[in-house]
């Protein structure tokens, strides 16, 4: 222990292990006390002690299969040891960081290893969020076009700040915080819809995500590149939003790669790119439009973010792109989703609860529908009355409490569930879920037990809070 640390009387270590056990309650008396209730009501409110890759531990040495990844954070799991070496080492070298006049080398260098997956792309600018990244991109393009309004997708999620809220395609995550930007809805693939908006005149870009997060919807095939020749005929950009699909996170380091031809003149990223450790997100764009918006050294700071390319953050990124690399992360995620996939699509026929899966890499939805037996159809139409959604939920549960196994469901109002574990499992992994998941089937057509014990419970739930 330093002189310093001796003065201070701060021991984190020993703050944990007096007060760890608060955590719940901490939550609920300072923070969103919400979530503590929402995770008591669901029975997920378990205390995990430790992690480690794809796994959580808790206090009695049981292992947890984490089949969401902190929203798609922990591209590389829990802790991986050369993420762990970069931070130590960039804390022990004790950089002159963010002194705001001077020009340090590791947010060149990350800007450059970034680039060299984008090609057609020359410029970053790095911020410290999903959301930040397309803020900036909001920015850009209004600043680089000179037109007022972005085009986005129906059901689209891109952010929770007021800007990319404008661009969100969820009405339950837009409620209560108008006025918002005069941004435009319009179908997911709707070629139509967008050449009727662009004509319009005012239209500076179309930001979109290859797979919407809410639901795994893909974009129809061609429509990236149908859209980006409708956008570049009217002067307008293309900006995909590859916040979780982007990394690896689809079998191609960018999800828009996977169509030829398509080359956004604006790039989103975050999440897996702070290692799970530093938060940091990057707006990937054309020369021209940084050269627009940075027009002149009085401009030099018209946009920019205090903690931006701080140091920890950009080794934290390069590590993770070194670790992308040598281990083969991204052809792992392509083969063990394309396993995974196949493995649940061939459960459809054998259970009629189950109605699609889909979804490209380590980005799945399993998606419920409508039975046809009478017996389960009633159940589900019970379940439908009372709350959209809940038949999901009723399978997130058990695949929890009895399997061990950390999941979501894809959205409020959705029977799907949506899978983006770490980019780093493997077949253990497939076989681990694809065993606990028809178990769970199983016992949802047994038609009673447990599980639909519980679904009574949550409809009494949704029905107290209308």
């Amino acid at each position: 222990m330093t002189a310093a640390e001796q003065r201070s009387g701060f021991d984190l270590g020993k703050l944990l292990t007096e007060r760890g056990s608060e955590r719940y309650e901490l939550h609920a008396r300072y923070l969103n006390h919400q979530l503590p209730r929402m995770l008591r009501t669901i029975g997920f409110d378990k205390v995990y002690e430790r992690a480690e890759g794809a796994y959580f531990w808790d206090a009695e040495g049981r292992d947890y299969l984490d089949m969401l990844a902190g929203f798609g954070v922990m591209g590389l799991g829990r802790h991986h040891p050369v993420v762990r070496k970069a931070l130590h080492d960039v804390l022990d070298a004790e950089l002159a960081d963010l002194t705001r006049f001077d020009c340090q080398p590791l947010p060149g260098l990350l800007a450059e290893r970034l680039l060299s997956h984008a090609p057609h792309l020359d410029r970053v600018f790095f911020g410290n969020s999903g959301t930040e990244a397309v803020e900036t991109a909001l920015k850009f393009a209004r600043y680089a076009t000179g037109k007022p309004r972005v085009l986005y997708c129906a059901h689209a999620f891109h952010g929770l700040t007021t800007g990319s809220l404008s661009v969100n395609g969820e009405d339950s995550f837009r409620k209560g915080f108008a006025p918002l930007l005069p941004d435009t809805a319009i179908p997911l693939g709707d070629l139509a819809a967008l050449e009727r908006e662009l004509r319009r005149g005012d239209v500076a870009g179309l930001v979109v995500e290859p797979i919407q997060g809410k639901g795994v919807h893909e974009t129809p095939p061609g429509f990236l590149r149908a859209a980006q020749d409708l956008l570049r005929g009217h002067k307008a950009l293309l900006i995909a939003d590859e916040v979780q699909t982007g990394l690896g996170r689809t079998g191609d380091f960018f999800a828009y790669q996977h169509e030829p031809g398509v080359e956004p003149d604006l790039v989103c990223v975050a999440k897996a790119l702070s290692g799970g450790y530093v938060p940091v997100g990057a707006t990937l764009g054309k020369d021209w439009i940084f050269k627009r918006v940075y027009s002149s050294m009085d401009r030099v700071l018209v946009h920019s973010a205090s903690f931006g390319a701080n140091a920890q953050a950009m080794a934290a990124g390069l590590a993770v792109l070194a670790v992308m690399e040598d281990e083969k992360v991204v052809e792992n995620a392509r083969q063990t989703g394309d396993l995974l996939r196949t493995r649940l699509a061939a459960l459809v026929d054998r259970y009629e609860l189950l109605h699609e899966v889909r979804g490209r890499g380590l980005m799945i939805g399993i998606e419920f529908g409508k039975p046809v037996s009478l017996g389960l159809r009633s159940r589900w139409t019970m379940l439908q009355a009372a709350r959209k959604g809940l038949f999901a939920q009723m399978v997130v549960v058990p695949l929890l409490q009895r399997h061990r196994i950390l999941t979501q469901v894809s959205g409020d109002h959705l029977e799907v569930i949506k899978l983006i574990p770490p980019l780093i499992i493997g077949e253990r992994e497939v076989d681990r879920f694809v065993e606990a998941f028809t178990a769970v089937m199983e016992d949802a057509h047994g038609g009673g037990g447990l599980m639909w014990d519980f679904g009574r419970t949550l409809v009494k739930q949704a029905m107290a809070g209308r």
